[in-house]
């Protein structure tokens, strides 16, 4: 199964407790496995000069998640003013990049304000930055080379990112702004599972800086190749070879040394596969309707996970102390009044009973995030899984009087016409 079994067993040890007291739908996160994923990660990484991870704070913005990865020494890949405010709170050292896209001029003012990095996703923003600062970033869209992901889709239809073609103008006008140092971005893929995709991104960011080296006579600080590192979601997935992947980006970074004199830094922006497979959805069976197709109705549906409704994403589910029972083929249903309300179509899975638990695997990534409250429905609450089985409430389900909380406000009534 794809997530972790240590991570897993640790969690069904917790997972009666936590149930017999606050019920059911809940995620619940293994600290443990999480900090062990970013060891694996430094010592993958040992032989990349100047190596930085800044965690995709898209992926689990949770402050409790966050400290873990400041614990671990990384830093973080915010896209809006919020996340930047969740840094910012921590306190501490708290390096952030702000990938821009179809941004304002005032986040880029408060990105400048607390000191982080500025990843521009297009020429026309050059111009809206209203203090330009000594150290730019711009993100590369690299147009033809197809990304066989429908989550970032092909690259020319892409909203994101600035063409090859414009890259040594971005960089001039850049310079004509006051920019001395100069860093690139790109992020072309997601979930990949091929590692020659990810060694060969690092090439052609390096392949581009010396386009523009040549040509502008400047030097780059450092290349960020985003993220989109994944992760096993199903049981035949083969996972990444994290240690191999290091070796062959430090031998592409030691070969531009060797040209160049020197190499740039390389920074990552991993959010999924860092945190992705330890954090379980807990659900339990409520209903069980037998008509075309069976559809086994749990209390929690694509209101609190989104993947599989919207783009068809499978996560492994096991029925808890189903593994000796027959397996039939169902669909997992939520309470959501849309026939995608799912979490699996057409899974094999053991016969189900009402009040049967099951743990919906990998969604320590994109899971809690993507919450909607569609129906009036709820997101429900979170636990981490601390050292000697403390389970630590992280945040608390969601009531209808939070739904409301917008509703009730100070009149303000001005004359419109």
């Amino acid at each position: 199964m794809p997530t972790p079994l240590k991570s897993l067993a640790r969690i069904k040890r917790a997972l009666p407790k936590i149930i017999s007291t606050f019920g059911t739908p809940f995620y619940i996160y293994d600290q443990q496995g999480i900090l062990k994923r970013g060891d694996e990660l430094k010592r993958a990484m040992y032989g990349v000069e100047g190596y930085r991870q800044y965690y995709a704070v898209k992926a689990w913005n949770n402050p409790a998640n966050l400290r873990l990865q400041q614990s671990m020494g990384f830093g973080f890949d915010c896209s809006s003013p919020y996340e930047m405010d969740l840094v910012d709170d921590l306190g501490g050292r708290r390096e952030f990049i702000l990938t821009s896209n179809n941004s304002r001029p005032e986040w880029f003012d408060q990105c400048n304000s607390l000191g982080g990095i500025l990843n521009l996703d297009d020429v026309s923003l050059i111009k809206k930055v209203r203090e330009f600062p000594k150290l730019i970033c711009f993100r590369l869209n690299p147009g033809k080379r197809k990304t066989g992901n429908s989550i970032i889709g092909n690259p020319v239809e892409a909203k994101y990112g600035i063409m090859w073609e414009q890259l040594v103008p971005a960089y001039r006008e850049a310079m004509k702004r006051g920019a001395t140092y100069f860093c690139l971005h790109t992020m072309v893929c997601s979930n990949c599972l091929d590692e020659n995709y990810l060694v060969d991104t690092v090439k052609m960011l390096l392949d581009a800086i010396e386009e523009v080296e040549l040509k502008l006579g400047i030097k780059f600080d450092f290349i960020n190749m985003g993220g989109g590192f994944g992760i096993p979601y199903k049981p035949t997935d083969k996972p990444l070879n994290i240690n191999r992947i290091g070796e062959r980006i430090a031998e592409l970074m030691d070969g531009y040394r060797r040209k160049h004199g020197y190499t740039p830094k390389l920074f990552t922006e991993m959010g999924r596969w860092m945190t992705g497979p330890f954090g379980v959805l807990v659900t339990r069976v409520i209903n069980r309707k037998e008509i075309y197709q069976t559809h086994v109705g749990v209390d929690v549906g694509m209101n609190g996970l989104m993947r599989h409704g919207i783009y068809g994403a499978y996560h492994h589910i096991e029925v808890v102390g189903g593994s000796r029972r027959k397996t039939e083929v169902v669909n997992v249903v939520g309470q959501i009044c849309e026939n995608c309300d799912r979490l699996a179509t057409q899974r094999c899975l053991p016969v189900t009973r009402e009040g049967d638990t099951m743990l919906v695997q990998d969604v320590g990534a994109h899971g809690i995030v993507m919450v909607f409250r569609y129906n009036g429905t709820t997101a429900p609450a979170e636990f981490m899984l601390r050292e000697a089985g403390m389970a630590e409430m992280i945040r608390r389900a969601e009531t209808y009087t939070d739904l409301d909380a917008t509703l009730r406000y100070q009149d303000l009534n001005i004359q419109a016409f």
